[in-house]
This record gives C-alpha cells, sequence and structure tokens, in this order.
C-alpha cells in the first residue's frame, strides 16, 4: 500500500513538470479562422484587425506576421504583450472577385503552438459590383 502510495505521489509531482511556462496565445476568432463572409468590393475596404490574448504567464512577442499572396499586413504589435493583456494586427485584402482561401502564419514565442508558428485560415468570397 505504501508503494501505491509513492507511485501516485511520483506521477502527480511529475506531471507538474510536463506544464507549460511560458507566453501563450488565444486568438479571438473561432478555430483560427477569420471569415470575411460575402463582401463587395464596393462596400468594404478588406481591412480587417484580427485580436488575441496572451494567456500565459510571460510576455508575449509577435516576431513576424506573414502573408501568402493578396493579403497585406497593415500592422503588427512592435512590444511585448504583457500576460493577461491583448494585442492586435491588421490585415488588408487586395479584394479580388472570387472566393478567398488563404493562410496567414503568425511567428511568436508562444509555448502552446509548434515552434510559436500559428497558421490562421481565412475564408470569404468577394462579389463583384
Amino acid at each position: 500500500m505504501k508503494n501505491i502510495a509513492t507511485l501516485i505521489a511520483i506521477v502527480v509531482i511529475s506531471s507538474f513538470g510536463f506544464a507549460q511556462n511560458g507566453a501563450k496565445i488565444q486568438f479571438k476568432t473561432t478555430d483560427n479562422t477569420i471569415d470575411y463572409g460575402t463582401i463587395s468590393k464596393k462596400n468594404d475596404t478588406g481591412i480587417r484587425s484580427i485580436e488575441f490574448t496572451n494567456t500565459g504567464d510571460a510576455p508575449l512577442i509577435i516576431s513576424n506576421v506573414l502573408s501568402t499572396s493578396g493579403f497585406t499586413i497593415s500592422s503588427k504589435p512592435a512590444a511585448s504583450i504583457a500576460p493577461g493583456k491583448t494585442g492586435k494586427f491588421e490585415i488588408k485584402y487586395n479584394m479580388v472577385s472570387g472566393p478567398i482561401r488563404k493562410t496567414i502564419t503568425v511567428e511568436s514565442n508562444a509555448v502552446n503552438y509548434d515552434s510559436g508558428r500559428i497558421p490562421l485560415k481565412i475564408k470569404g468570397e468577394v462579389i463583384a459590383d
């Protein structure tokens, strides 16, 4: 019985070593997807603001935001985001008529994503006026 209690104590204590400490990023969008919906060139600028929160216990650093063709990164945080604080960056789509199926990659020091690289899916459709 004493051996079982010791084994359980070791397992519980060692599980704390697997907890991830550091910056963690959580986006306000569902499934890390930015949905433009159906938009018109005439009535939409193509600019979207993407908000996120640092849910970790260390400052979050957004080192780069990589876009695919058709998108421009208008702004990204220059300073680190403190734990519990929010940040944002802006993207702009060039408003080519047709479906939008793109990915933007955010590079950071977030420990809750492999290598701190977060893919954001972008979808929608631009209709001709």
